[in-house]
């Protein structure tokens, strides 16, 4: 089977990984000049169901927890686990009951507890919760090492490549383009991400934490050489444009409240990106005839291309069978060319 993939992102990337894993032929066509051109490029990193639980479905968990796990054998090495700490100001402690009410698999810290696990952090929080199961990685990093792993076990990429790339040759053809898909499809919305990324010596951190914030949810990723990235707004617009003043404003506030040694810190990059979004903010893919289509990952790009990626590679080597509500669905059983499937993963639980 050959296949081409339209689009270099997470989504594209490690459809590619399982597929060449099954022996299928892939190439990827790629708008950008490198892979992680999009919204990618600027995501947190964060394999961290648990605390994605408390603002979405069950299905993020149930999907999401195995994640930690695929990066880590796709790129040994890359994915650090050292959990998730969420801290409140003291005026927000009740955010914190609140957090821990809405999801699962976290501890209660006190203050000698936050002091043991992030130093820096000492008499600056009462209490917390420590989501230790959690993990995260360096998106970029990872991004460029899974695309020169690609490239040595013989998947062929085509960089600055037309939009309207031809498919000639392929069987099967998986549109993986993101946000450059919104205006094709009338439920696919865009959701903007805004970040930065700040250096200081002043500050010491060796996982993510995440800050209860009256309006922003901040989080706050270390990335090393005392570099962190802060993040990230979700303004429902799909305009890619620069950072705006309020968000930067609203994120280095933010980033203040988690320590004030941030307020000295360098602003070495800002950044926005936009991410595609179905209505219930879950990933979908759809099949069309020979064409396959995987978007709407919302804020859960790394945390959930794995597991969308081995439902399709499956599905398109005609190992996938799945109940989908009450109907049941035999992949191997050839699709009339005009029907059109949508498949949502796992739905363990009802939709907040």
């Amino acid at each position: 089977m050959r296949v081409l993939i339209r689009g270099a992102g997470v989504a594209g990337l490690t459809l590619a990984h399982e597929l060449q894993a099954r022996a299928v032929h892939v190439e990827i066509a790629e708008t950008a000049a490198r892979a992680g051109g999009g919204a990618s490029w600027f995501a947190g990193g964060m394999l961290a169901p648990w605390c994605e639980r408390e603002s979405a479905p069950d299905t993020v968990l149930a999907l999401g927890r195995t994640a930690a796990d695929w990066w880590d054998a796709a790129l040994p090495g890359h994915v650090i686990r050292k959990g998730t700490l969420v801290v409140a100001p003291p005026r927000d402690t009740g955010e914190l009951a609140r957090f821990a009410a809405r999801t699962c698999g976290c501890d209660w810290l006190d203050a000698d507890d936050i002091t043991e696990l992030e130093p820096d952090l000492a008499g600056r929080f009462r209490k917390a919760l420590f989501f230790r199961e959690e993990a995260h990685l360096d998106p970029r990093r990872a991004i460029t090492a899974l695309h020169d792993k690609l490239r040595a076990i013989g998947v062929r990429f085509h960089f600055e490549a037309a939009p309207d790339f031809s498919d000639a040759g392929f069987d099967r053809v998986v549109d993986c383009t993101g946000a450059s898909a919104i205006d094709q499809a009338a439920d696919l919305r865009g959701v903007r991400g805004e970040m930065l990324m700040l250096e200081t010596s002043d500050v010491g951190l060796s996982r993510p934490v995440r800050l209860l914030h009256p309006r922003i949810p901040l989080y706050l990723v270390p990335r090393g050489d005392r570099r962190f990235m802060v993040g990230a707004t979700m303004i429902e617009t799909d305009d890619p444009g620069p950072i705006s003043a309020r968000s930067l404003m609203e994120l280095m506030n933010a980033a203040y409240t988690l320590h004030p040694a941030f307020g000295e810190a360098r602003v070495i990059e800002t950044g926005a990106g936009v991410r595609p979004a179905y209505p219930d903010n879950l990933p979908r893919f759809e099949i069309d005839g020979s064409t396959i289509r995987i978007n709407g990952f919302y804020r859960h790009g790394f945390l959930l291309a794995p597991s969308i990626a081995r439902d399709v590679a499956a599905h398109m080597t005609s190992d996938l069978r799945r109940d989908i509500g009450q109907m049941s669905v035999d992949v191997e059983a050839p699709l009339p060319a005009p029907e059109r499937m949508h498949f949502i993963p796992l739905q363990t639980g009802a939709n907040r």
